[in-house]
């Protein structure tokens, strides 16, 4: 058997009860509680990240191909959508679906207000399986085999600003030389919380309305949105899409055309890691004091090893094997905190948020193992690392004062 893990086990056993016992319940409860908030942490950011991009990925796509337009109007060049990526997506890697869209601006007019709003114009290949975890009411467009339907979806926020409900008749003004209108039937309410971009402007409606409204034949759009099977695979999707399109014709990612929300959800992941940081200091300043400690106490024990021969890198591993044994009881209390906070909110939706502000209403949770087992891994590493800090005293200790020592 290892002499330096023999030791530490007797030294664990002779400790359970006493100043030592107290010791190593402080360094394991520090271990733990910092490991614990590093978990929640992540598991909320991720959660939180993943959430807001997905509103805006099931409401715009992962990549936008366009008219290239120097134009910067709502209403975009029309473009032939029957681009090869469109008819045939399985020959382009990690494109999974393709769909067709156009806007259109205009104005919702009741009896009692007036609203501008942005008609994004979708049709029979729009996403709705992705979509329809925003719908708050009623149903999604139902598209005829001939013509256009007259039915649209709005979000709450022009809900509750017009005072309409699923059901109700709206008339909608369209901007354009002469101005003309429509008659539409609300058969949705969605909800994404991102006011500034979509809850507070746009309706949806069927793309064939728009298409009549500018004269445009059947095969016309203002655009195409794509969705990959990989988020992490975006930019393969894009490069491969891009070169089989015309010079004219633009590709684009959402998360460039929402730069500021996916430069603040990035700034989140830079926050997080600086938690991170603070907590493995606190942690490894604690351990540090701790190892002292026990070392301060065993110093009698340290001069008897020397004098008997012991080399000071058999006493070091004593110590360290001491802490390793901590941190691996503060590393399974920790997971057990961390998992069991993040558990129960999974669950039971106990801490809320206000929408308006987090684009959600409860804090969310997205179970990454691999961020949990990379946070034990690193935690495990830097402080056992750190052991060899206070490990180091052994060496200056005299065997004779040491023995002497009281």
């Amino acid at each position: 058997m290892n002499l330096s893990y023999f030791i530490s086990k007797r030294i664990s056993l002779e400790q359970k009860q006493g100043f030592s016992s107290t010791i190593h319940r402080i360094a394991i409860f520090s271990i733990g509680i910092g490991l614990g908030a590093a978990i929640v942490s992540f598991l909320i950011m991720k959660g939180f990240q993943e959430t807001v991009k997905n509103k805006i990925y099931s409401f715009s796509g992962h990549l936008i191909a366009t008219k290239f337009t120097m134009n910067n109007s709502t209403d975009e060049q029309p473009m032939n959508y029957h681009i090869d990526v469109y008819q045939h997506p399985e020959k382009y890697p990690h494109v999974r679906h393709v769909q067709e869209f156009s806007h259109k601006a205009g104005l919702v007019k009741t009896n009692d207000e007036v609203l501008g709003v942005v008609m994004k114009g979708v049709g029979k290949s729009f996403d709705v399986n992705s979509f329809r975890e925003n719908l708050l009411e009623g149903e999604f467009i139902q598209f005829p085999d001939s013509g256009y339907a007259r039915q649209i979806v709005i979000s709450k926020i022009i809900s509750n600003k017009l005072n309409i409900k699923v059901g109700d008749d709206i008339i909608v003004h369209f901007f354009q030389n002469p101005p003309r209108f429509r008659k539409l039937k609300v058969v949705g309410i969605y909800e994404t919380n991102l006011s500034e971009y979509f809850d507070s402007k746009v309706i949806l409606g069927d793309i064939r309305l728009i298409q009549r409204l500018n004269d445009w034949s059947d095969s016309l759009a203002g655009g195409i949105e794509i969705y990959t099977d990989d988020v992490d695979r975006i930019d393969e999707a894009g490069l491969a899409i891009g070169q089989g399109m015309d010079f004219d014709q633009n590709i684009e990612r959402v998360s460039d055309r929402y730069q500021q929300v996916f430069e603040w959800l990035n700034l989140l992941s830079r926050q997080v890691n600086i938690l991170l940081g603070i907590i493995l200091t606190v942690v490894c300043v604690n351990m540090i004091s701790i190892v002292l400690i026990l070392v301060m106490e065993r110093t009698q024990m340290i001069g008897m090893l020397k004098a008997l021969g012991g080399g000071d890198s058999l006493i070091r591993s004593v110590f360290i094997y001491q802490g390793i044994s901590l941190i691996m009881k503060g590393l399974l209390l920790g997971n057990a905190i961390g998992l069991g906070l993040c558990y129960l909110q999974y669950q039971f939706k106990i801490v809320k948020l206000n929408p308006h502000d987090y684009y959600m209403h409860v804090v969310p949770i997205s179970w990454h193992w691999e961020v949990v087992g990379l946070l034990n891994l690193t935690t495990f590493l830097v402080v056992t690392v750190v052991l060899l800090i206070p490990t180091m005293v052994i060496t200056r200790v005299n065997p004779i004062k040491a023995i002497r020592f009281d």
